[in-house]
């Protein structure tokens, strides 16, 4: 206790902390502790390749979009407060936690979480996943398992499937109503939403987190952990 305690009088506004992300403060302490073994030359922020140490990123094929994820544009550098929050949202919605109409949206809500997922497919920043921007996604996820010709004719169906204004593009709004039998599929374990699958009805593929692709004769789909 007086060793968590020490740590967490480093830490400045971590009542603020714990309460927008849920952590416990064990949890923030856990979280500094890695932050500042990241954290090589003891700046008190960290970089982008400072995340290559961090081995499930290092293999993840979409990895730098993800690392991408914890700097805003035009930023170099993330503090241990903006860390914190963005880890948040892969911690599983608190469906006990009071709502407060005067607080923000919590950091795991469901929202929050597809938002983070639509930013990584939305590398431009405009609001939009266009056909470009899936197909670098899909190139990253499947490598050489699948054909050029496949990976447009994928990206075209999810569109299709998806594009509710028929702009040829994936807004925010279209991707959180996709149904859940359409090209979009959204996974939650222990209330948590712990995978986004696009899935095409035909040559199966699946690819996790830079695992080998297994080939089979129903669908294709990827993942993309959230």
């Amino acid at each position: 206790m007086g060793s968590t305690n020490s740590t967490l009088s480093k830490i400045p506004n971590v009542e603020e902390l714990v309460q927008e992300t849920g952590f416990t403060p064990a949890h923030i302490v856990r979280l500094y502790d890695r932050f500042e073994a990241l954290d090589k030359e003891k700046t008190g922020h960290l970089r982008p390749q400072d995340f290559g140490a961090i081995n499930r990123l290092a293999i993840n094929p979409i990895g730098d979009r993800i690392i991408g994820a914890f700097f805003s544009p035009g930023q170099e550098t993330v503090d241990f407060h903006s860390f914190v929050r963005i880890l948040a949202h892969f911690r599983p919605a608190d469906k006990k936690r009071p709502k407060d109409p005067s607080m923000p949206e919590p950091v795991n809500s469901r929202t929050s979480k597809l938002k983070f997922a639509f930013q990584l497919y939305d590398q431009d920043k405009d609001g939009k996943i266009s056909r470009a921007e899936l197909l670098q996604v899909l190139r990253s996820m499947l490598e050489m398992q699948v054909t050029e010709e496949q990976l447009e004719s994928i990206a075209d169906r999810t569109i299709q499937e998806a594009d509710l204004d028929t702009d040829d593009a994936i807004s925010f709004e279209e991707f959180r109503k996709v149904p859940p039998g359409g090209a979009l599929r959204l996974t939650y374990q222990h209330g948590a939403l712990t995978q986004i699958r696009f899935i095409i009805v035909k040559n199966y593929v699946r690819f996790d987190n830079g695992k080998q692709a297994m080939k089979g004769n129903r669908y294709l789909k990827f993942t993309l952990p959230c």
